[in-house]
């Protein structure tokens, strides 16, 4: 038969201190923190088939080696150091470059590395080897340049010195599911859209930036809506040309839709615009002067909008004068700008060409030609507008009625219908019955000159922020100014 002890508690003689105690269903075997347990013996096995040996909180362990890991250091480094082996870092270079220096090269060395701030793409990491040692067979240092690159090294042998184990070009970042914006310069604004409670909108009615301080986690919603018009053209002067309405470039993103114009490029890629976390510089364009009668008094181009990769163009200048030679041409643009009346050249000007330079859907239409000649030539057409094409000039006997400008385009971007992009209305004739010019296209064109007979003026500057042409000029009169363009961005932000 074999002998069996049986015991609850094993005590040392000395201070009747546990050596063995079992209580409830737990067994302690030491008599504290100052004596250690020593098993002898040629294999000791701990645990049992299918159990656990675990360490408890805040022990260490010695002498089992290392299983291809490192021990994480979190506090970040930000300037040279050198590794221990056995231990992993995350290098900061948001401030600087600077180097992480190996310890010497023993085999089975391992150290870690990980770029914090995803900063090695600016300020790059240097990892020095010691002495001789060698990284990858060369006696070389190694840097570490690629965004969110993380490595883990091994020390091999002599031959090859430290080897690459393990290497991750990216961190994996947290995201939020919308993207979080803000916007610079004066007079700009960022509302939440009036329709709707998750949707914001940035206006930029000057220059300015439209900065992405977070992307979305959902791709889909970092492709925002657009509308971009730029400048409308300067008039003529003496009966001269509407001016053309700015560009009128839309995208109505499915992540923030709305009501937007026939002009929505949504379903043409080239015209979409996927944003991401940096600043984004907004031109606006300026309305399109003219220039002074005498001599000629031709209208100006507007001036470009732009944002990210697209760029609205400015509205073509209405021709000019009367005495105009006929080498003086009107200008294209976004649309075209409306023919000068003209007495030395009858049947005087055509209009300008709008959607130039060319984009699909057209960000603009034609000016309208001068009406058919009379005796002394005919009435000067209209700008063109983002809507339609400008008007010519009519011919009633001796007088004449310029003609109207290009209608605008209707978008709900900011929430509520609006039209924008209308082209100038162009200059009369002034003889003595005629009949005030009936203005602009709707909306942002300025009316023309007239009522003639008069010597009055009539015309108008074009509406700013609208990108409207300038209404040409009355009869004697200078030209106007085109109206200024107009950024308005959307998106999803909760």
């Amino acid at each position: 038969m074999t002998s069996k002890i049986k015991v609850d508690n094993i005590n040392k003689v000395s201070d009747d201190s546990n050596i063995i105690k079992k209580c409830g269903t737990t067994t302690t075997i030491g008599s504290g923190a100052s004596n250690p347990i020593v098993v002898d013996g040629s294999a000791v096995t701990l645990g049992r088939c299918g159990g656990t040996v675990a360490l408890a909180s805040g022990a260490t362990q010695t002498g089992f080696g290392r299983t291809g890991t490192v021990d994480w250091q979190t506090t970040p480094k930000t300037a040279t150091f050198t590794a221990v082996s056995g231990e992993g870092y995350f290098a900061n270079t948001s401030g600087s470059a600077f180097n992480m220096n190996l310890p010497a090269g023993v085999a089975g060395a391992i150290v870690s590395v990980a770029d914090y701030a995803e900063s090695f793409d600016s300020n790059s990491l240097t990892i020095v080897p010691n002495g001789t040692d060698k990284i990858g067979s060369l006696n070389e240092n190694a840097i570490l340049q690629t965004k969110g690159q993380s490595v883990t090294l091994v020390y091999v042998d002599g031959t090859q010195g430290w080897i690459n184990t393990m290497d991750s070009t990216s961190n994996v970042r947290g995201a939020p599911p919308f993207m979080c914006a803000s916007v610079s310069g004066a007079c700009n604004t960022l509302v939440t859209a009036p329709c709707c409670a998750n949707v914001k909108v940035a206006t930029f009615t000057g220059p300015g930036t439209f900065t992405v301080n977070s992307a979305a986690g959902c791709a889909t919603h970092n492709v925002v809506s657009y509308l971009i018009i730029g400048g409308g053209g300067g008039s003529g002067s003496e009966r001269g040309g509407g001016g053309g309405a700015g560009g009128f470039r839309e995208v109505v993103s499915p992540s923030s839709p709305y009501s937007g114009s026939p002009l929505n490029g949504y379903p043409n890629a080239p015209n979409r615009i996927t944003v991401s976390a940096q600043g984004y510089p907004i031109t606006v364009g300026g309305g399109g002067a003219f220039t002074p009668y005498p001599p000629y008094g031709q209208g100006l181009q507007g001036g470009v909008s732009t944002f990210d990769t697209i760029t609205s163009a400015g509205g073509g200048g209405g021709g000019g004068a009367r005495l105009n030679p006929a080498n003086i041409p009107v200008y294209n643009g976004g649309s075209g700008g409306g023919g000068a009346h003209n007495d030395l050249d009858p049947p005087g000007r055509f209009g300008g060409s709008g959607n130039t330079p060319p984009v699909s859907p057209a960000q603009g239409n034609n000016g309208g030609n001068t009406g058919p000649p009379a005796p002394q030539g005919g009435a000067a057409g209209g700008g063109g507008g983002s809507g339609g094409g400008g008007q010519p000039g009519t011919t009633d006997g001796s007088p004449g009625i310029g003609g109207k400008g290009g209608v605008g385009a209707t978008s709900s971007i900011n929430g509520s219908p609006t039209i924008r992009g209308g082209g100038g209305a162009g200059g009369a004739w002034s003889g003595p019955i005629e009949p005030n010019n009936p203005g602009g296209g709707p909306a942002g064109g300025g009316a023309g000159g007239g009522p003639g007979g008069t010597g009055a003026d009539g015309g108008t500057d074009g509406t700013a922020n609208t990108g409207g042409g300038a209404g040409g000029g009355g009869p004697g009169a200078q030209g106007h100014t085109g109206g200024s363009g107009i950024v308005i961005i959307r998106y999803k932000f909760q």
